[in-house]
């Protein structure tokens, strides 16, 4: 791994994950799983409970929230009731993490092409990207369903490549998930994993490969050489 300037001068275009990377969104995820709770008169969970699977999406929430996997039978119905339950709440206490503001400035200054490439299904996505001004200026985003392929498989990140017209090979791919770094080295991208993101403990981000870490947006400011 490096952070030097050097090793990012022929970087075109940035690519970043949306949930734990460019958004805090885990207090909306974890109150749509914990409404599954109260509804059911079970007693509500704190925050701290929810977070760290924020990253997992329904899988984890609502393994956090009444203990159950994707193989149990009732896992479809209540998949559907989580995301319902989102829908209804998932702008309400998302914000934007602390220095994305300045980094998405930078890369506007200097004409760098950038944008999203999340699992998160387009229901979601693309509502809570309208809703943010400051993705206004994202050149492409991509759902977990834009691609026959979410994350880990390259496919998402290519086509968000192919929509930048930017080779891929000069891209780089922000994310704060093992997941995202496995997709973005397969991509042939340089990859920066985002430590502040949602790491799950006993998780080691230095393990996963990825070309430098940072932790915090304004991180990657410098390894881009911005002031």
């Amino acid at each position: 791994m490096t952070n030097t300037t050097d090793f990012f001068e022929n970087i075109q275009a940035v690519l970043f994950d949306l949930d734990g990377t460019l958004i805090d969104s885990a207090p909306d995820l974890g109150a749509a799983a914990d409404k599954m709770r109260l509804d059911r008169g079970l007693a509500s969970l704190p925050m701290s409970h929810y977070r760290p699977m924020a990253g997992a999406g329904a899988r984890g929430m609502i393994s956090m929230a009444l203990g159950l996997t994707p193989d149990h039978p009732d896992f479809p119905a209540l998949r559907e009731e989580f995301f319902i339950n989102y829908e209804q709440c998932m702008m309400k206490n998302t914000f934007i993490f602390e220095g994305v503001h300045q980094l998405i400035s930078h890369l506007e200054m200097r004409h760098l092409p950038w944008g999203i490439v999340t699992n998160k299904a387009t229901r979601f996505t693309e509502p809570l990207v309208r809703s943010i001004s400051l993705f206004k200026s994202a050149g492409a985003v991509i759902s977990g369903d834009t691609t026959p392929h979410a994350k880990p498989h390259p496919a998402p990140l290519l086509e968000a490549a192919r929509r930048l017209a930017v080779d891929p090979t000069r891209c780089l791919y922000v994310g704060d998930d093992e997941r995202d770094i496995v997709a973005g080295l397969a991509a042939g991208m340089m990859t920066a994993a985002a430590t502040y993101g949602y790491i799950v403990q006993k998780t080691d981000p230095l393990q996963w490969g990825a070309h430098t870490t940072i932790n915090s947006p304004s991180g990657l400011c410098n390894c881009l050489g911005y002031p």
